[in-house]
């Protein structure tokens, strides 16, 4: 049996929970504009990075150019524009030192609850170490004035996988992406990838090249993805780089891809049809003659009502036309001893099958948030500005874009903290909370058609029709939404242990 110690309480201004790619970004920018703010961050892992460290599968990089998902202050300095998640951990830990933010990063401490007090003006939060030699367990307490959630969307210890019917039957081995084995030797043997995402269109190229190389790799869908070649190297950024320096280079390359992503998107959305058509030619003339495009790589819905899939220089495409991989779109009926039966009684043999299924969605880390006593439904809570939550003073969480590049959002989301804080400070406010109108009409938050969305709609936050409550999914829109006023009828303002004022003494407007 393990001690459990209990330490002394520690009180800071601003807790961020995580240190992935939102909260490494988010403790720079307010270490370096809300200096006077005492800072922490939280992270329940042993290492930085989140996502970039969690994973560990064949080929796993990122679905975003580097010169958006990289920080505005941080340019982005590699070849590779689309990059493996090596030289994004290599990025990270960079940051981290050049920002001097080892003095306020915490490893190995999971909040495991989040209790508000109005009276106070803050959050309590009750935070579990462990020693990884002794075992011995440490409860400590923090109190915030702010909690900024960087803990992303979906849960780290468990992804998504279906029961198969007849899983225990197959007799090779079964993996999931997010729990890779380091030791899976996968080289000259059949595999079997489940799946159609991003994570599926990374493992196809990955494990049927090098000295690892599987003997063949199937990817079984259900239904088809749009999956588009995209160079892995940005000749104009080098080029831009060359002739205006680094930082300048960067920035310009930065604005580039912003608006160039920001046009292809609308362009595809307003033009479904002419889309569909542009994105079936450019598949053809990397297929293979004769490939049946129409039956694998022709989805049921509109491209970016789900995130488009993205090959690097054409890998993926380039192991299907050199025999290395192929593509089956059908349903699973069971596994058996050999693979996998599919619903049209045809059989895929495999030694390895992968379950590239997709996550399981789950806001803080499933921690209760406790508000005066009372646990939050965040089923209940709807979005402001995509970043505070009604009814949860002192708030904020970071959810960056599904459809474009992640951080795009969350740097925005991190000027206007810094805005609102200080928005505060100069008026005397410690509290804000938002105060959505009776009758909203909500929807969901992650308005997405892809599967793991939809299976936890009634799990997640809403959002409402119009501005502020509506997550908009346009980097300009949030431009400028984040960069407008701080304040407006929505937000409800207060001070520490004062009696309560009117309405109209709390609410701030945008003068």
């Amino acid at each position: 049996m393990t001690a459990e110690v209990l330490d002394a309480v520690e009180e800071f201004d601003v807790v961020i929970i995580g240190a992935g790619i939102s909260g490494i970004g988010a403790a720079t920018y307010f270490s370096r504009e809300l200096p006077d703010k005492s800072l922490a961050v939280l992270e329940a892992r042993d290492g930085i990075g989140g996502t970039w460290d969690l994973f560990r599968y064949p080929g796993i990089r990122s679905d975003s150019d580097l010169h958006t998902f990289g920080y505005a202050f941080k340019p982005w300095r590699h070849e590779a524009a689309i990059a493996d998640a090596p030289l994004i951990k290599e990025y990270l830990h960079e940051t981290v030192e050049e920002n001097g933010l080892e003095r306020v990063l915490r490893l190995g401490h999971r909040v495991v609850r989040s209790e508000w007090s109005t009276a106070d003006s803050r959050w309590t939060l009750t935070v579990r170490t462990s020693d990884s030699a002794t075992g011995a367990t440490r409860t400590r307490t923090i109190h915030a004035g702010w909690v900024f959630a960087a803990t992303g969307y979906y849960r780290y210890d468990q992804g998504f996988s279906p029961e198969f019917p007849g899983r225990d039957d197959f007799e090779g081995e079964i993996v999931h992406p997010q729990h890779w084995p380091e030791d899976l030797d996968y080289g000259g043997k059949k595999v079997v990838v489940i799946g159609s995402g991003a994570t599926a269109i990374t493992l196809v190229p990955a494990m049927t090249t090098g000295a690892r190389a599987a003997r063949h790799v199937t990817m079984l869908q259900r239904t088809p993805t749009y999956v588009m070649a995209l160079p892995r190297v940005d000749r104009v950024a080098l080029a831009l780089t060359k002739l205006l320096g680094e930082k300048r280079g960067y920035a310009v390359t930065r604005f580039k891809n912003i608006w160039t992503e920001h046009a292809v998107v609308k362009g595809l959305r307003t033009f479904p049809k002419a889309g569909r058509a542009f994105i079936r030619r450019e598949n053809i003339k990397r297929l293979p003659k004769g490939f049946d495009v129409d039956k694998h790589f022709n989805p049921p819905y509109d491209p970016w009502d789900q995130r488009l899939c993205l090959a690097p220089d054409g890998d993926f495409f380039d192991a299907i036309k050199d025999g290395r991989a192929s593509v089956v779109t059908d349903a699973v009926a069971r596994f058996s001893k050999r693979g996998i039966v599919l619903a049209s009684g045809e059989e895929l043999e495999a030694d390895v099958i992968v379950t590239a299924t997709g996550l399981n969605l789950r806001l803080f880390d499933g921690m209760p948030l406790v508000v005066d006593g009372r646990q939050v439904d965040l089923a209940d809570a709807l979005c402001y500005r995509g970043m505070l939550l009604s009814g949860i003073p002192n708030w904020a969480m970071a959810i960056g874009y599904t459809t474009s590049s992640w951080t795009l959002k969350v740097s925005l989301m991190c000027r206007y903290f810094i805005d609102l804080v200080r928005h505060m400070d100069a008026r005397g406010y410690d509290t804000v909370v938002p105060v959505a109108p009776a009758g909203t009409n909500r929807r969901p938050v992650m308005d997405l058609q892809a599967g793991y969305a939809k299976r936890s709609e009634k799990l997640m936050p809403k959002q409402g029709p119009e501005k502020p409550w509506r997550m908009a999914m346009s980097y300009p829109e949030d431009a400028k939404a984040l960069r407008g006023p701080v304040a407006d009828e929505h937000l409800e303002f207060g001070i520490r242990r004062t009696a309560p004022q009117s309405s109209e003494g709390r609410r701030a407007t945008s003068a």
